[in-house]
């Protein structure tokens, strides 16, 4: 068995061993996982190694980027601006982003952004990579450009471009990139070592992603044009998120960088009525409301399976039938992941660096999260 370090209550000494486990069968190269419950910390643990080399040992201070487990993140930042009465859900982008109202979007809503069904799920025109990294450039493009399908009819996975779309209206309304408020009125008051935009004095603290074997898509079902274009307009590469241009930029949707203390950090919040670390900072309604759901597809349109949206979160359905009801979640490519368990006032996250090819957790996470609702409800 692989060592693995840090804290655990001793009712999950199960979930310390199946980490180890993963970590020794090289299911895992390094990882670590966290979890609240009620607010306060039951389990913070991590091992093995920040790199493939197995050059760097994963320590209590390691990050990484988590792809699209930073949508969580995002989506908590609008709810607390929502919760603050600036912003409106149903309220049309236009009203807060005049120049969306472009090619047939003027009556395309916020809540539609969020769910990931606004039809903008991937950029019309080709995009070079650099390209992602100019934010004015890439709201503007997307502000221009027609939807794939009528907003609100559909579910088509915006890997990429929901964190410009959301990212956008907060600033509109904010007067502050996304990252920055997240960092000023989320992550900051909490303590959470949680970025959006890492600054370089972090580098040496990242572990390194490993790409999943043979380049395998971000996308799990059949890859329709509308997956292609998500997935290669600019293409996702795993390397890519070694350099200094990829950590240094605010991609809302994609380069979040922490480890799963600091993502439990901040999601306790959703998973405890709006409170962490002993801070009120939302209202229970203003969390609460990432349950409403937006729109259940039997075929996202990109991710090509069953999926149920809600306000920034996916909500449990036939591939992810969580025990509680009231709970919210999502990953990223690789198979990162956070699970807000409101009814148990649970939240738990699983953060590692060798990807498989998935974007909302695999057996590894989904073991781990077992072994803390197994201990729970047994």
């Amino acid at each position: 068995m692989s060592d693995v370090h840090g804290l655990v209550d001793p009712r999950f000494e199960g979930v310390r061993a199946t980490l180890a486990a993963s970590l020794a069968r090289g299911d895992d190269i390094g990882a670590s996982f966290a979890a609240t419950l009620n607010g306060e910390p039951i389990i913070d643990i991590w091992g093995g190694w920040a790199d493939a080399e197995q050059t760097r040992p994963w320590q209590r201070d390691t990050i990484v980027n988590v792809y699209s487990t930073t949508k969580t993140m995002c989506a908590l930042t609008a709810l607390w601006l929502a919760d603050q009465g600036a912003l409106k859900f149903e309220e049309k982008v236009a009203h807060y982003w005049p120049e969306f109202a472009q090619a047939g979007k003027a009556d395309v809503t916020v809540a539609q952004l969020m769910s990931h069904s606004a039809g903008l799920s991937g950029f019309v025109r080709p995009m070079q990579r650099h390209e992602i990294y100019d934010w004015d450039l890439a709201c503007s493009t997307l502000a221009a450009q027609a939807p794939y399908w009528e907003p609100g009819t559909a579910a088509g996975y915006h890997g990429l471009t929901q964190g410009f779309l959301v990212g956008e209206v907060v600033r509109r309304i904010s007067g502050k990139s996304l990252g920055t408020l997240f960092a000023e009125e989320l992550a900051g008051p909490l303590g959470a070592d949680f970025h959006i935009g890492l600054a370089a004095e972090h580098d040496a603290r990242v572990a390194d992603l490993v790409p999943p074997p043979g380049g395998a898509s971000i996308t799990a079902g059949p890859q329709s044009d509308l997956a292609k274009n998500m997935g290669g307009n600019p293409p996702i590469d795993p390397l890519e998120t070694r350099t200094r241009a990829w950590r240094a930029a605010e991609l809302p949707a994609a380069n979040g960088h922490g480890n799963a203390r600091s993502v439990v950090a901040v999601q306790t919040l959703v998973a405890n009525g709006g409170v962490a670390g002993g801070k009120r900072l939302l209202s229970e309604a203003g969390v609460r409301r990432a349950l409403e759901l937006q729109i259940d597809t039997p075929a996202d349109l990109v991710l090509g399976m069953p999926v149920r949206y809600g306000l920034g979160y996916g909500l449990p359905g036939p591939l992810r039938p969580f025990p509680s009801p009231n709970s919210v979640f999502w990953g990223g490519y690789g198979g990162s992941l956070v699970v807000c368990d409101m009814d148990l006032k649970l939240c738990m996250s699983f953060v590692m660096n060798k990807m498989a090819a998935t974007t909302m957790g695999d057996m590894r996470a989904g073991m781990l999260l077992a072994g803390v609702w197994g201990a729970l409800l047994s």
